[in-house]
């Protein structure tokens, strides 16, 4: 059984690491750089970092900061968030990077996918998805509608649906992030999480709602996720990586020690 993963996710706004509940109310929280270091010194298996507004500014993302984060750690750095074209791939695996997480991007132009994952490998490329529990329609047989521009635009793409076919382009993992679950710290949304695990063969990064090392744990197990991603419950002091990784060991669950 392969060993579970623990991400911090680094949400970041004109260069500051900052954090919100369910894509609003946004708080500037601290230093993206000095967070990736400790949480990297605390044991991280890997590190996300976003900018959440690159896509709606239709602006490139803040290389600067990927390039510092990426001086700071010795572990696996997943940047998303602005990234349009080979151009960006590049430069953002050029700057530290090992993989590219698209979102926004990648609905507006699927083929981005297979192009990432033909230049970089898809090992390389993640597919982000903001979801949002919907009524069941024709449309969206799943009740999950994806949504983009960090959380402002529906786009009418049913989420087990734009899974599959993003793994079919070239996708070698996704995030399934739950905008109704975000930084609640109440649970993720373990249905969602399962029913993309279940239709597709890449690691699912469980993401949205983390709040215990308990939820964390039913992420990894009842989810079916490969990894689970966090934020509020590292960011305000609540755990550190090391005491999470003690909790899910105790309940049983395999993680990197």
């Amino acid at each position: 059984m392969l060993s579970k993963r623990i991400i911090p996710c680094l949400d970041v706004r004109a260069g500051r690491l900052t954090k919100g509940v369910k894509f609003a109310g946004n708080e500037d929280i601290g230093d993206p750089v000095e967070s990736a270091r400790r949480y990297y010194e605390q044991g991280a298996d890997e590190i996300v970092f976003y900018d959440i507004t690159a896509s709606a500014e239709q602006r490139g993302i803040f290389l600067d900061v990927v390039e510092k984060v990426a001086a700071t750690i010795a572990i696996p750095f997943c940047v998303g968030g602005g990234i349009s074209s080979l151009t960006d791939m590049r430069r953002v695996l050029g700057a530290g990077a090992e993989k590219i997480s698209l979102n926004s991007a990648a609905v507006r132009n699927p083929q981005l996918l297979a192009e990432g994952a033909e230049a970089f490998g898809a090992q390389a490329i993640v597919l982000g998805m903001d979801v949002k529990a919907v009524p069941i329609s024709e449309a969206i047989p799943s009740g999950y509608e994806i949504v983009i521009n960090g959380g402002r635009v529906y786009t009418g793409l049913d989420a087990l649906a734009w899974a599959r076919q993003a793994v079919e382009l070239g996708a070698g993992e996704i995030c399934v992030n739950s905008i109704d679950a975000d930084g609640t710290k109440e649970g993720y949304e373990l249905k969602l999480t399962r029913a993309v695990a279940e239709a597709v063969r890449v690691p699912i990064i469980a993401s949205g709602g983390a709040g215990s090392p308990l939820h964390m744990y039913e992420a990894l197990t009842e989810g079916r996720a490969s990894a689970a991603l966090i934020a509020s419950v590292v960011h305000y002091g609540q755990y550190s990586i090391a005491q999470i990784k003690a909790e899910l060991r105790d309940l049983g669950c395999k993680v990197r020690l």
